[in-house]
């Protein structure tokens, strides 16, 4: 059986026998009204999966009654059944939201694609999308356990990103919950390569990764050299998942060079990871060459104050006299209307473009009971995302470059992860507050659960004074002090956090990008 309900609401039903009967030899129920106020009331008291409606009845008629139906109940399919084909009265269906059209006689066979298509198309999608993802389960798992170097890890995630998108808009949980373990067991081996392989990075310039430190002098700096113009777009907390659903917008107005998946740095936040980008250096050489744009952890005021000095300095130690603009988007209105005409911008050599909207929106999840309540689970954090893309500058400033001859680059300083598990640490006064990492003098914490970094210097990171340690929490873990653990744990429980090492905080985009139109 179909476990399938259709309601076929006609005052002439008695014609549709044929019809009917055939539906119900293919294990379709099929409950029938001869007037429309009848079928309202049978759809306000039973859920049916699909209403067939004739356009023409005595009394009211269904293009009158659709509108009821469709505040009632949005989602219900409802087809409307017509003997007439004229474009005003499709016009007037299509205004309140109808679903199909079916022209009478009405054929079996055209009956039955219908329900296949509006009632069938999403279990059918889910069915085949349940099958190629088993059929691939056992292949990623083996690649999960034999990995060996970041290409490996790269290509783990970006199959893992794919399921997560293929399974996003299905009700195959069981597979979901499947997916998940999967990805934690994938974050637990790459946390394991990472705390190999990390410090190893920082000594042996041959054998390692493209790093965010390094993306200006290796992808930007070429660019300007060849004299292009240049759109530089930083998403801050931007995750490979959530580029991908971004992806198909962009591709509509520029054509898509290259793509490629690179390293963060550790910790993975703004304070480290954005810093070193626009400088080009690692946190602890930006300190030593660039004290006064530097700030300690400890230290009062924004750690972000200074990136368009830095970006401006990397170009002139490598003497590129260029000319710059920056600019941070804290403000959708503001950009709006400051940036009313982007031909004022291509004046420049390079144009910066930070938005902080996505990070914006992890710290709410944290903050807000109604931003944890919209942004629930994965899906619901993607999808906010693409809701604010929809109406954001960013999309209105691609839009206009579609046709100006640029070079554009997206990029982002780190992801997040969606934490679970608390564990407890101990740390004094002068320890860090973000709960993924912690920076201190006196931390006291389970040594197998989190990575320790005892000199900082080996990873590039400043020390606070000789005795400072750096301690990483890794998959979803989180660090809790004993003080309030309980009331900690459950506040901080499912919320989008970084700083510490996962794939979605450390494996980050970075796109290049060009105008449709070739003009430079």
């Amino acid at each position: 059986m179909n476990n399938i309900k259709i309601l076929w609401i006609d005052d002439e039903i008695d014609l549709l026998k044929v019809q009917i009967l055939f539906l119900e030899e293919k294990g379709y129920s099929v409950a029938t009204a001869n007037n429309a106020e009848d079928g309202f009331d049978m759809i306000q008291n039973t859920n049916y999966d699909i209403v067939f409606l004739d356009e023409n009845m005595s009394g009211l008629s269904g293009v009158q009654i659709l509108p009821k139906i469709k505040t009632f109940a949005p989602a219900l399919p409802v087809i409307m059944v017509t003997k007439r084909e004229e474009e005003e009265l499709m016009e007037d269906a299509i205004g309140s939201k109808v679903d199909g059209y079916l022209i009478k006689p009405v054929n079996p066979n055209q009956i039955l694609l219908t329900i296949k298509q509006k009632v069938h198309n999403k279990k059918i999608i889910s069915e085949k999308t349940a099958q190629k993802y088993q059929t691939v389960f056992k292949e990623l798992s083996d690649e999960i356990y034999i990995a060996k170097t970041f290409e490996n890890w790269v290509e783990i995630y970006k199959k893992l990103v794919y399921w997560q998108l293929e399974l996003e808009n299905t009700e195959l949980y069981q597979l979901k919950e499947i997916l998940y373990e999967q990805k934690t067991e994938a974050n637990r081996g790459f946390s394991k390569f990472i705390q190999s392989n990390y410090p190893k990075w920082h000594k042996d310039t041959d054998n390692k990764p493209l790093m965010l430190n390094e993306l200006l002098r290796n992808k930007v700096l070429p660019a300007v050299k060849s004299s292009k113009k240049i759109f530089l777009i930083v998403i801050d907390n931007l995750r490979l998942d959530q580029w991908k659903i971004l992806k198909p917008t962009f591709k509509k107005y520029l054509n898509l060079i290259n793509e490629e998946v690179v390293s963060s740095i550790l910790p993975t936040t703004t304070q480290y990871a954005r810093n070193a980008f626009f400088a080009g250096l690692t946190p602890l050489d930006i300190s030593k060459r660039y004290p006064q744009f530097w700030k300690e952890e400890a230290e009062e005021g924004n750690k972000n104050d200074f990136e368009e000095d830095l970006i401006r300095n990397f170009f002139s130690r490598n003497r590129q006299n260029i000319k710059i603009s920056f600019h941070k988007i804290l403000n959708e209105d503001f950009a709006k209307n400051k940036f009313t005409n982007v031909k004022g911008l291509l004046s420049n050599d390079l144009n910066v473009f930070v938005f902080n909207f996505v990070d914006m929106l992890s710290h709410a999840k944290t903050n807000l009971q109604m931003v944890k309540d919209l942004a629930k689970d994965e899906d619901a954090y993607r999808s906010l995302v693409t809701i604010w893309f929809k109406d954001s500058f960013l999309q209105n400033l691609v839009e206009e470059l579609s046709d100006e001859g640029v070079t554009v680059f997206i990029t982002t300083d780190h992801g997040s992860v969606c934490v679970k598990n608390p564990l407890k640490i101990i740390g004094d006064r002068e320890s860090s507050t973000n709960i993924r990492y912690k920076q201190g003098k006196n931390l006291n914490f389970d040594s197998k659960e989190l990575f320790e970094i005892r000199n900082p210097n080996d990873i590039g990171l400043p020390k606070t004074n000789i005795s400072s340690t750096f301690v990483f929490s890794q998959n979803n873990d989180f660090l809790v002090y004993p003080k309030k653990f309980h009331h900690y744990s459950k506040y901080y429980k499912d919320t989008f956090q970084h700083g510490g090492i996962s794939m979605e905080e450390m494996l980050i985009p970075f796109i290049e990008l060009e105008s449709k139109s070739k003009k430079q």
